[in-house]
């Protein structure tokens, strides 16, 4: 069925073929990013709007990809367009400070219940390598304990622990000591979070996807959050909220207002610059206070948190993610995307149960998950008893069905994150999610005919 799929790729999009096979020999890897690898190449596209883009062949897409999880409003809002239009002609870029900055600040501690101070970065990535500088200054500890399948960036400081083997690193290249800076403990089990805070009394802090790992692809269990939060404050170390994905999709407030748990700090990207770049790191006032200069040589050169970026809160970004975030505000953009999530999540589910196939569709907020499996000497009697695999299993979904699913889904119009699935936006309808449910039918009915998802016994 692979080979199908990518020959019937090749085929209908030799566009995508020839600007990738152009790339190979002008960009570094072919890609910009290391989640837009696909085989057989990836897909090039040229325009985008509402809960649809299109590529450079002409093939239109239903996206559930909404600029990895930035676009809750989906693509090119006309408020959020008209936003940049009106602010681009006034400057680019001004090397200072300026209204909009403030303005944008001032929207986010609306919203955000740790935000008692924001900052300003460029990416979700420089936003953790803050967080983290800001944790280890405040408590004078230099470690920083992380769960096994989160993801905080690519930097060093964080990089070990999101993709199996979690114990070694992702990369080579990362500097010598880096990975002893982070220690790593499993997800969902608190006994662990309190052995690792009593034994190791250098851990500034404790960071995690209030999700779960990646995006809720392995969830947390109920009362894991305010668990973290009790033993965080019982043992002196500070609580960081990845809210990069979470932030303003779980809620207005992220997740910590749909929660109910409020972290020391929390880190912001994707939604919190309306889809442009930009990023932002939250937190209370006596840690965010760290970065203050104050005239006096002393304290500035020694006793203060360093933090440049040419390009932090920059007006075209503080534009979008200003009237984006109004928007949010409401909570109407997040109760559409959750309801057509579910409603995914739902239909998906539906067709595996109808199907008798190994996997089903899971997911919170507005996010959705596919898992399948492969045919194998395990026989699962029931998708409960599948369901109630340990949850790591998850992580492990065989190379070649994620392959196959995602081929399957892009070759029949529909475009999935990086992975098993997805996001949907304000954007999406009732209607879209129906014919990617009968497009799912489809692509299931010929994974099953070619053997390659395992069915119940």
């Amino acid at each position: 069925m692979a080979l199908n799929l990518e020959e019937r790729l090749v085929t209908s999009r030799p566009g995508s073929l020839a600007w990738y096979q152009r790339a190979q020999r002008s960009i570094a890897g072919a890609i910009g990013h290391d989640a837009r690898y696909v085989t057989p190449f990836t897909t090039y596209i040229e325009r985008a709007e509402g809960a649809y883009k299109w590529d450079v062949d002409g093939n239109r897409y239903l996206d559930y990809q909404v600029g990895n999880g930035a676009l809750l409003l989906g693509h090119a809002h006309p408020a959020v367009v008209e936003a940049v239009v009106k602010a681009a002609p006034l400057g680019l870029h001004f090397g200072n400070d300026h209204p909009l900055q403030v303005q944008w600040a001032e929207q986010i501690q609306q919203l955000v219940p740790c935000a008692e101070l924001v900052r300003f970065t460029n990416s979700g990535t420089e936003s953790n390598m803050l967080a983290c500088r800001l944790a280890r200054a405040y408590t004078g500890r230099g470690k920083i304990l992380r769960f096994e399948g989160h993801f905080h960036g690519w930097h060093d400081d964080l990089v070990r622990g999101f993709l199996p083997p979690f114990q070694a690193s992702p990369s080579i290249g990362v500097a010598p000591g880096a990975l002893d800076a982070t220690v790593m403990v499993p997800a969902n089990d608190l006994s662990s979070v309190e052995r690792a805070l009593a034994n190791d009394k250098d851990l500034a802090a404790v960071i995690l996807e209030p999700s779960g790992a990646s995006w809720c692809t392995v969830p947390l269990v109920p009362g894991f959050l305010q668990g973290l939060r009790d033993l965080t404050i019982r043992f002196g170390v500070l609580l960081i909220f990845d809210e990069v994905i979470t932030g303003f999709r779980w809620a207005p407030g992220g997740a910590q207002q749909r929660f109910g748990v409020v972290p020391d700090l929390s880190t912001h990207a994707k939604i919190v610059a309306g889809g442009m770049p930009g990023a932002a790191v939250c937190g209370k006032a006596e840690i965010m206070d760290l970065l203050r200069i104050t005239g006096d040589s002393q304290h500035d050169r020694y006793q203060r948190v360093l933090h440049y970026g040419t390009f932090n809160a920059n007006p075209i970004s503080a534009a979008a993610g200003l009237v984006t975030l109004k928007i949010a505000q409401s909570g109407e953009p997040q109760r559409q995307a959750d309801a057509m999530a579910e409603r995914l999540r739902s239909g998906l589910d539906q067709i595996l149960a109808r199907r008798g196939v190994a996997g089903y569709a899971y997911g919170e907020s507005s996010t959705f998950h596919i898992y399948l499996e492969k045919p194998s000497g395990r026989k699962v009697k029931d998708r409960e008893a599948l369901r109630s695999i340990d949850a790591n299993i998850l992580k492990g979904m065989p190379g070649e069905l994620v392959r196959a699913l995602q081929n399957g889904f892009r070759a029949r119009g529909v475009e999935l994150m990086s992975y098993n699935g997805g996001m949907t936006s304000a954007a999406h309808t009732e209607a879209m999610v129906d014919e990617t449910v009968v497009i799912f039918d489809d692509l299931v009915a010929a994974m099953v005919a070619t053997g390659l998802v395992a069915t119940l016994s």
